[in-house]
């Protein structure tokens, strides 16, 4: 990305962009979060134990990590148009993978199809500076916020899939989601156009990757992004099988309150990505890091009924996702010309690898005599305050948005 936008340039088609964007990310996340949604039947089908289903649902999650790296640099060199209809059509063969394993009860094949499965998640980092590309800096904290709301395809798969299981079956359930993927990549590809302000980047993609590495503002990004987004992944993954642990709900009803959670955190978001736009990133990202360490410390007290314990997540989701909008949103203001996409794949990469390991954790520490999870939870309050003493004390960038471009 380079130059600034014009205002007929910014007008021209950046909302129908910005929509099919949004979308390709809900298609993308959804296909990348149909393991996690459906742990409690890996549990049951593949006689799972918690720290076997906590390392099959991770899985996912770990290869669209580090494939976020490479995914952002190549968007910096081809475009969003061309990765997102890549991503979109690599992840079919996966889930139609997973699909088989799944029928033929084989924990391997749903492993390894699941690790394939992760290059849906790179989807995140062809969406941010496709997006950025589109909108003066100023408002650049709305357009990734929004385009950032397609992480709501884990709300639609934790909500959808167990009942389309319940429905129309296991391996149909599959071939469903591998016909969203295709329609989504054909809309791309006819429909999509990138920026008048975008132009190719033809710089080597690992000279560009070791420059964003170099750059500062690279690994503070990936700290914070880490905790706010990595939360978000974890909870969004791991909490039909918490919710069955801890409360006993079956895996329609853990599923439809995952569906809330990620709902809440989806909203969340453009909210975060526009208040730093006018207040700045900073303060945004304190506000969410405060009710992170807050809130998993309540929930770490398992409260009781229905209405505490849903608004408790509830909560906690909103916290996590106004972090995401305002970690973003300060990505847009920092980040030097032309390393937007590299510099975001980085950070996008560290914010799944921060979702990749407590399912682990929590897998791993799970106390089945007292039913409690209370190590796992009290490590996020630990880390959501180290997060906040950082952001306090060692952020001192730019408050808000440029009107020079970034």
């Amino acid at each position: 990305m380079a130059g600034a936008v014009t205002p007929s340039a910014a007008t021209d088609g950046r909302t129908l962009n910005l929509v099919l964007a949004t979308a390709a990310s809900v298609a993308g996340f959804w296909a990348w979060n149909s393991v996690a949604t459906l742990g409690a039947f890996y549990t049951q089908n593949l006689q799972l134990n918690p720290a076997t289903t906590g390392i099959l649902v991770a899985m996912p999650v770990f290869v669209g990590s580090l494939g976020r790296i490479v995914v952002g640099a190549l968007t910096d060199k081809y475009g969003g148009r061309a990765l997102f209809s890549f991503v979109l059509l690599a992840a079919i063969v996966p889930i139609l993978l997973v699909a088989v394993g799944g029928t033929i009860r084989s924990f391997a094949l749903v492993l390894g199809a699941g690790l394939l499965l992760g290059v849906a998640g790179t989807v995140f980092a062809v969406g941010i500076p496709f997006v950025s590309a589109w909108y003066e800096p100023s408002r650049r904290g709305f357009a990734t916020g929004v385009f950032g709301a397609g992480m709501g395809g884990t709300a639609l798969a934790a909500f959808l899939n167990p009942r389309l299981v319940a429905w129309i079956g296991y391996f149909p359930t599959h071939l469903l989601i591998a016909g969203v993927l295709a329609v989504m990549a054909s809309l791309v590809w006819f429909l999509m156009k990138e920026s008048p302000a975008w132009h190719r980047n033809d710089a080597p993609v690992l000279p560009k990757l070791l420059d964003a590495a170099k750059t500062p503002v690279t690994w503070k990004m990936c700290f914070l992004y880490a905790v706010v987004f990595g939360g978000f992944v974890s909870f969004a993954t791991y909490l039909p099988t918490y919710l069955r642990d801890i409360y006993s709900f079956d895996p329609s009803a853990a599923g439809a309150r995952t569906a809330g959670f990620a709902l809440a955190a989806v909203l969340a978001r453009p909210v975060g990505g526009v208040l730093a736009d006018r207040f700045g990133p900073k303060p945004v990202v304190m506000v969410s890091l405060t009710g992170v360490a807050v809130l998993a410390w309540v929930v770490n007290l398992q409260p009781d009924g229905d209405v505490p314990a849903g608004l408790t997540f509830v909560a906690m989701a909103a916290a996590l996702g106004l972090g995401t909008g305002g970690v973003f949103a300060w990505v847009g203001v920092l980040a030097p010309a032309g390393k937007v996409g590299s510099i975001s794949g980085v950070v996008s990469a560290a914010g799944g690898l921060g979702g990749y390991f407590p399912p682990l954790v929590m897998g791993a520490t799970y106390d089945a005599a007292t039913r409690s999870y209370s190590i796992g939870l009290m490590l996020l309050v630990v880390t959501a305050l180290a997060a906040l003493a950082f952001t306090v004390f060692a952020m001192h960038g730019r408050a808000k948005a440029r009107v020079v471009p970034v």
